[in-house]
């Protein structure tokens, strides 16, 4: 079984897969700070509740934007899992694809799995949009390379903005309001993140599209996507495991 490990800024996502199929999916916060051994006491005891060894446990990827956890899991791999551990964005990490952009060592692991995963699935040009603490827009071309992005900032991240930033505004809940016009103050809230993350998400999409000049496809990923899909007309699929699923589909092409 492969362990994939996708670790983001505010969570991190253990997949395990059985061939094809994911198993077994944790959740964690993401800690810079957190030890090997806690890592292992967590997802052991899991596991253990999920129903299967740990130690069936074979192979081991990881996809990380925080750069202090990597020794940590590395160490959790090697000592608990006796696996090496797959890293992308090292030397040895074999993507099969290009990174066409000005700097390719600024372009995120999380990024690169992205597009690699939605090519691999839906092929391209492809466009895949990340509920993330960033809004993240990543671009592959028909051949599967990375040829750039947007970021706007995460819609959770607006609205903590909001929250620590004023002195009387609520902390509040995305969900889509009854009415654009709000009556109160958390409901006008809820118009304006709703319906402007709709606005701006819409807009990026049809000024990427027309700037690139070709068809593209868009596929959704992250918590948030299933939120905005039924207002936004242009997402082809969502995805709730695309980062899953490019690790796997980087593990086989290292494996060859």
């Amino acid at each position: 079984m492969l362990l994939a490990i996708d670790v983001g800024n505010t969570n991190s996502k253990f997949a395990v897969f059985d061939g094809d199929k994911i198993v077994a999916q944790f959740r964690l916060r993401t800690e810079s700070k957190r030890t090997a051994d806690e890592y292992a006491a967590w997802l052991t005891q899991l596991m253990d509740l999920q129903g299967f060894d740990p130690h069936s446990i074979t192979g081991a990827i990881l996809a990380s934007v925080v750069p202090p956890v990597n020794p940590h899991i590395r160490r959790l791999c090697e000592t608990y899992f006796k696996s090496k551990l797959l890293i992308v964005g090292e030397p040895d990490c074999e993507l099969g694809i290009k990174i066409l952009i000005d700097r390719p060592q600024e372009a995120g692991a999380d990024r690169l799995v992205g597009v690699i995963a939605g090519h691999t699935k839906y092929g391209g040009p492809l466009i895949t949009v990340d509920f993330g603490s960033a809004t993240t827009f990543d671009l592959a071309d028909k051949d599967g390379n990375f040829i750039g992005g947007v970021f706007a900032p995460g819609v959770e991240l607006t609205i903590e903005a909001f929250y620590l930033m004023t002195a009387r505004l609520p902390r509040i809940r995305v969900e889509k309001p009854a009415r654009v016009i709000g009556k109160s103050t958390v409901a006008n809230m809820q118009s304006g993140i709703f319906w402007g993350y709709v606005g701006l998400i819409e807009s990026l999409i049809r000024r990427i599209r027309a700037e690139y000049g070709e068809p593209m496809k868009v596929v959704a990923t992250g918590g948030l996507a299933a939120v905005f899909k039924d207002e936004i007309g242009l997402f082809d699929a969502i995805e709730p495991d695309l980062m899953s699923l490019g690790l796997l589909e980087i593990w086989r092409r290292n494996s060859k």
